[in-house]
């Protein structure tokens, strides 16, 4: 007589995919991060919305990176990784400045701060990411934003 065992599941295995790129503090090098988020997307194959909240909100984070945390000096570097995990993509936007503290940033919603013409951008960041944080550190921020994925990779 025969025995039958039955095959074990193998479990899917999971290998973790880095993207970086790094850009001078110069508005004009912003554009580059749209083709960097494509060349992330043909991997990741997100869709529409999820693609669009990365783009805004990398975007954003580049920018204030660039003129807030260099101060536009474009001998200063921004540090852009993406690192894909099972469900979800972690962003990290790194400067090279004096760093910052979220705790000090006013709501733009608030009536004094309606009209100013900047401050908006960590509030948007943190209302189309999933989570956000920001790190101070010994020479400049890094904020940290994670979007969850609809596949698992």
């Amino acid at each position: 007589m025969q025995s039958y065992t039955k095959p074990k599941k193998r479990k899917k295995t999971y290998r973790r995919t880095v993207f970086e790129m790094a850009c001078h503090s110069n508005p004009k090098e912003i554009g580059c991060i749209e083709q960097f988020l494509m060349q992330v997307n043909k991997k990741l194959n997100m869709d529409d919305g999820t693609m669009y909240r990365l783009l805004v909100s990398c975007t954003e984070a580049v920018n204030n990176a660039m003129i807030h945390g260099n101060g536009s000096d474009p001998n200063k570097i921004v540090a852009i990784r993406c690192i894909v995990e099972k469900q979800s993509l972690i962003i990290r936007v790194k400067d090279e400045g004096r760093g910052f503290d979220p705790k000090s940033l006013q709501d733009p919603r608030e009536k004094k701060n309606l009209l100013k013409e900047s401050g908006r951008g960590v509030f948007l960041i943190r209302s189309l990411m999933d989570s956000i944080t920001v790190k101070r550190l010994k020479s400049g921020s890094v904020v940290e934003m994670k979007v969850k994925l609809h596949k698992q990779y």
